[in-house]
């Protein structure tokens, strides 16, 4: 098994994905663009040519504190549980973060998710006991202007 950063040019080696890694097919024209962004970092795990595993992660900037690192998920397909792959990912995104001067990464996961939540507290993640609530904003898409 491989885990290698991908960035510029690895678009192909999103073309081999396990079913179960991602939420999603895979579109090329997101994935493109996902990975010529700098500020977007994505790590995966490779069983020979196939991805069996990824987890993605964002720096960003606030005008007050220096940068951070927004881990947004981890996938790891269900043939390849329980072998310590999710965490090498998060070592790996964790180790980008330092790299890059991030002061803090973080994660978040639902409150029933025994599974995410024994890997980020394996990978020595402190839980923080605040309850938050999420708020979700559907964006429907814009009306054509072409046509005015």
């Amino acid at each position: 098994m491989k885990i290698d950063f991908l960035g510029p040019g690895d678009d192909a080696v999103l073309e081999n994905v396990a079913p179960d890694v991602f939420d999603e097919a895979i579109q090329p024209v997101w994935a493109h663009e996902y990975l010529n962004d700098p500020r977007h970092h994505i790590v995966v795990a490779r069983d020979g040519d196939c991805v069996i595993g990824m987890a993605t992660a964002v720096h960003y900037l606030h005008p007050d504190k220096p940068p951070q690192l927004f881990i947004n998920e981890v996938g790891v397909a269900s043939t390849h549980h329980r072998r310590g792959i999710g965490r090498r990912l998060m070592n790996a995104l964790l180790e980008k973060g330092k790299a890059l001067g991030c002061s803090e990464a973080w994660v978040t996961t639902e409150t029933d998710n025994t599974a995410a939540r024994g890997l980020y507290a394996n990978v020595k993640g402190k839980e923080d006991a605040e309850t938050f609530v999420l708020y979700e904003y559907p964006l429907p898409k814009s009306a054509d202007k072409s046509a005015d």
